[in-house]
């Protein structure tokens, strides 16, 4: 039975997809909350926010993604990076998960992904759980109701977390399996409850499709002056580094919150909501987040509430330190309504430097800008993936390694041309520790990094006087105005500079060790840049 509206030229039936129980077309978010109420998916929380958990899995699943393995991909996927899956063992899921979804309901969303018209790619959502048809429609582009009418999938992506795979028969790692076909243009997800897997799938798709275009696919935020999109700004950075909090500034307007591309006519945001972590998070220090938490069909991901008053505990991190919530992006007051953007004048790369030894904000040359940018030093946060439940040092190459299909100097290349072509500035800004590494020093204090990116971005910073690291080469504001002067030192800050010195020696050689595999493909302008 169909509920909803879709176009009749292209159901799930036209798509060889049949047998099922209902199935519920592009219904909006009280239908579907509603439907996950009835379903026992859930609980309703204060303001209509929908409260769930995601059982076994909590975090990404990186291990069982799998890129399928067929001619018309074999010589541009970056297979060290990309675990492969046979053609025919991806047939043999595909048959087995249509099979296991004979008589189930299912929910269905149409949606765009990019806010560009000329660039945006139309994905259809197939979930088992209603409230994961909930969440995509909150991350993803919603078209107007009478562009339903016409709406032709490109890629479709099919989410059965009861479906179990088999590993010798479909070629995958666990019963837990992320599947992207290319040339069927289908994603199948199996085994795992966890919402963020959607939106990262359509990510991935993305950085595949669109180097092709010339079009620079980036895992950031962004944000633009206000009443003034042409002075734009991007912020790279793996999850937990700040992209959220930093980019949804109140004196600036919010492009969006994680995925954007950067093409010819400037930059625009894959999505249309944003995955907010929610670990300790305080009103007085990100009210806007924070209030999105008691509105309706914001989705609580792995909360603990009290079961009496419904009141969300920030603290509580029993069930995963990766608590989020998910909300549109118009829940945000100074989102940008097209959220479009002009070419970024300024490039944030944001890291959190468990080693305390980075300071918090330096300047970049645009060979050192693709350096650190191929080299995505960050540490891991704990709950983002599954088994990391403390901060760990790690290069994830252009803040998402997770997520990128091809090899990082395409990516690279990318986005050094773009920055030629622009003139943007780059900054390399640390929110992770000083005075000390983690469990000893403490976490660089978000006031001053609020204060060192708004005198960024508004041009203040590069009138200062700087001083060159001599561990990284890179240029460091000797002073800013609102921020301690021994931050900017981070050897001023630890108790024993000796023990700074040998911290410092030690994260110098990872780079190093870390960036030999690049150095093959890449300019001697950025060879010239390595550290070590």
């Amino acid at each position: 039975m169909i509920i909803g509206r879709v176009n009749p030229a292209h159901t799930l039936e036209t798509q060889g997809i049949s047998g099922l129980g209902s199935v519920y077309y592009n219904l909006l978010e009280p239908a579907i909350i509603q439907q996950a109420i009835e379903r026992g998916e859930g609980t309703l929380g204060k303001g209509g926010a929908f409260m769930t958990t995601t059982g076994k899995y909590t975090g990404r699943s990186p291990k069982d993604k799998h890129v399928v393995k067929t001619a018309d991909v074999v010589d541009t996927i970056w297979w060290d990076n990309n675990a492969a899956m046979s053609p025919e063992g991806f047939d043999a899921l595909y048959e087995d998960m249509l099979a296991h979804m004979k008589g189930r309901d299912y929910f269905v969303q149409d949606l765009f992904g990019g806010a560009d018209p000329a660039h945006r790619l139309d994905v259809r959502m197939v979930t088992e759980l209603a409230w994961h048809n909930l969440f995509i429609r909150h991350l993803l582009r919603r078209p107007e109701p009478a562009e339903l009418e016409t709406f032709a999938p490109e890629f479709t992506v099919i989410n059965c977390p009861t479906f179990k795979a088999d590993p010798e028969r479909h070629n995958c790692r666990s019963d837990t399996v992320i599947a992207m076909n290319f040339e069927r243009k289908l994603i199948l997800i199996g085994g795992t409850e966890y919402a963020g897997e959607n939106k990262k799938s359509i990510f991935t798709l993305l950085n595949y499709l669109l180097p092709a275009k010339g079009i620079m696919p980036m895992h950031c935020s962004a944000n633009h002056a206000i009443d003034n999109p042409v002075d734009s700004a991007v912020f790279f950075g793996l999850s937990g580094t700040g992209k959220t909090t930093l980019s949804a500034d109140p004196g600036r307007t919010l492009i969006g919150d994680d995925e954007h591309g950067w093409s010819e006519r400037g930059i625009f945001n894959f999505e249309g909501g944003c995955y907010a972590k929610t670990i300790n998070l305080r009103r007085e220090a990100e009210p806007e987040i924070y209030d999105t938490t008691s509105k309706f069909g914001t989705v609580i991901e792995n909360m603990v509430f009290d079961p009496n008053t419904f009141d969300l505990d920030f603290d509580d991190d029993s069930l995963t330190a990766n608590m989020r919530c998910a909300y549109p992006l118009e829940y945000i007051s100074n989102a940008s309504d097209t959220a479009l953007g002009g070419h970024p004048k300024n490039i944030i790369m944001l890291t959190c430097d468990a080693f305390g030894v980075l300071p918090p904000i330096a300047r970049l040359t645009p060979a050192q800008a693709m350096y650190h940018f191929l080299s995505g030093f960050t540490s891991k946060v704990a709950g983002t993936e599954r088994g990391v439940t403390e901060p760990e040092p790690t290069f994830s190459t252009c803040f998402g390694a997770p997520f990128m299909p091809r090899r990082p100097e395409v990516y690279g290349d990318l986005l050094r041309s773009k920055i030629a072509e622009n003139g943007s500035t780059c900054w390399l800004v640390n929110t992770g520790w000083t005075g000390g590494a983690y469990g000893t020093g403490s976490r660089m204090p978000i006031k001053a990094t609020r204060a060192l990116l708004t005198a960024a971005l508004n041009g203040d910073l590069g009138d200062c006087e700087f001083r060159r690291n001599p561990n990284f080469g890179f240029d460091v504001p000797v002073a800013c105005q609102g921020v301690d002067d021994s931050l900017l030192d981070p050897r001023t800050t630890w108790s024993d500079p000796a023990a700074y010195d040998a911290q410092a020696a030690k994260l110098v050689s990872m780079f190093s060790d870390n960036f030999a595999q690049y150095v093959p493909f890449i300019d001697e302008d950025v060879k010239a840049c390595a550290i070590g």
